[in-house]
């Protein structure tokens, strides 16, 4: 399981960083307003929320995130978000993360499971079980 422990890296600089890491469904959260527009329209909605806390230094975060947004695409009914732990660090620290990535899952507001590392398998088989399990594998067709 591969993940970057927070605390022991440098920040990185480089403004086109997200480029590689966002694409498909997966949304970049760059402020504390936009995270909580999102976690307010997924309750709204009722969508299963899945944020991927990483940083462009971490070789890991970067190893998943083809892979993160292929499920995005997959499972376009829930809403992937990405958030660099380096840009909303105060944010971030509020919610405990020591380590990338962590991803988060939440519905109706509330945090319902945490998987810290790029574990590929894990990763899929939670959104699976979510999907179903929250009735989130209707396609959305708007």
């Amino acid at each position: 399981m591969g993940l970057c422990l927070a605390k022991d890296q440098d920040k990185d600089d480089d403004s086109d960083h997200h480029v590689d890491m966002v694409s498909g469904n997966v949304q970049l959260i760059t402020t504390k307003e936009s995270w909580d527009q999102k976690l307010q329209e997924s309750s709204k909605d009722h969508k299963i929320l899945i944020a991927n806390f990483s940083a462009a230094w971490c070789g890991p975060c970067k190893l998943i995130a083809p892979y993160y947004c292929e499920l995005s695409e997959k499972y376009s009914s829930m809403i992937f978000l990405l958030v660099d732990v380096d840009e909303l660090t105060d944010f971030s620290t509020s919610l405990d993360i020591r380590a990338t990535p962590t991803f988060f899952f939440f519905r109706d507001g509330q945090q319902i499971d945490k998987l810290i590392g790029a574990n590929k398998p894990e990763l899929a088989k939670k959104i699976a079980l979510f999907s179903t399990s929250f009735g989130s594998s209707i396609p959305n067709y708007q």
